[in-house]
């Protein structure tokens, strides 16, 4: 099945777009885990991490369709880190979920299609269901992407609109008239119509953070044909309200990322009652908070009835 079409599967058969980011830094996860731990020990950091993401993963794995682990995080360890993000994928598609690679890969020429070898589908390396890529080298350092992702039956997802403060110094330049994120929305768009399956969205989706609801909406309109990967809900500020405008009239179309505010909800105050050591029910409990405030504000409330 198609990248596109297993993702609306997904989504449909959960009854909610959540995504949860899996980005685990050691001075958040929770002291039952870490205890111990430091991390100038890449080793026993990386098998720490490993643990607290297969936590996270069975606490959501019968709520959410996906997860999108953060390469830097496991990165940042070296060697071990690298083993911990492959098992931590590998983990996540035995529970049944879609792993998302947030990784912001890309370059030219064969060094993309290297890229694009290395982490999409089955047949690779890292075997994830999808990826981030950077668009700045233009629309050549995309195609090797979209290659394999169709060959494999996986997906690619494009910064288009990032939810960060400083996005705006480039994405929002105007050429032509028209900010710079409104043209690489028109080559993204141009790519998931060329790769659209059943359900209507194409293999190459775009990146659009919950921080900007306006640009949302505008680019929920340019772009029908493109699942959107939502971030900045929760710990940066966005809200269920913010990120209505992403959902087609069905409820599908996007998928909404949240990392802190679900993986180290043992630290919020709501959630305190479970206390670091039941920091899963903390997990799961934030999950289903968010899930509730998706379906009450957002067209994702018709998956649940669907």
């Amino acid at each position: 099945m198609p990248f596109c079409d297993r993702l609306a599967a997904a989504v449909q058969q959960r009854g909610n777009p959540v995504l949860v980011g899996l980005d685990p830094r050691l001075e958040n996860i929770p002291e039952p885990l870490r205890r111990g731990v430091e991390r100038k020990d890449r080793a026993a950091a990386a098998r720490c991490y490993a643990e607290f993401c297969r936590g996270v993963i069975d606490a959501v794995a019968p709520l959410v369709p996906a997860v999108k682990p953060q390469a830097a995080f496991f990165e940042q360890l070296g060697p071990a880190g690298m083993a911990a993000l492959y098992e931590v994928i590998q983990f996540a598609r035995e529970a049944g979920l879609v792993v998302i690679l947030d990784g912001k890969r890309n370059d030219i020429g064969s060094t993309a299609e290297a890229y694009a070898d290395a982490y999409l589908g089955e047949a690779s390396a890292w075997q994830a269901d999808a990826v981030t890529v950077s668009p700045y080298l233009g629309q050549d350092s995309l195609l090797p992407f979209v290659n394999v992702a169709q060959a494999r039956h996986s997906g690619v997802f494009v910064l288009v609109k990032t939810s960060n403060p400083g996005g705006g110094m480039f994405q929002d330049v105007l050429v032509e008239g028209r900010p710079m994120y409104a043209r690489v929305a028109d080559v993204v768009e141009s790519l998931a119509a060329k790769t659209a399956g059943p359900c209507g969205y194409g293999c190459v989706g775009a990146v659009v953070g919950a921080t900007w609801p306006a640009q949302l909406a505008e680019l929920r309109s340019a772009m029908p044909h493109t699942w959107f990967l939502v971030p900045g809900y929760g710990s940066q500020g966005g809200k269920a309200a913010d990120v209505a405008p992403a959902f087609d009239e069905s409820g599908l179309g996007a998928i909404v990322n949240n990392s802190r505010g679900l993986i180290f909800a043992h630290e919020r105050k709501e959630f305190a009652q479970f206390g670091a050591a039941g920091w899963q029910r903390a997990v799961e409990a934030a999950a289903r908070e968010m899930i509730a405030e998706l379906r009450a504000h957002t067209a994702a409330g018709k998956l649940a009835t669907s």
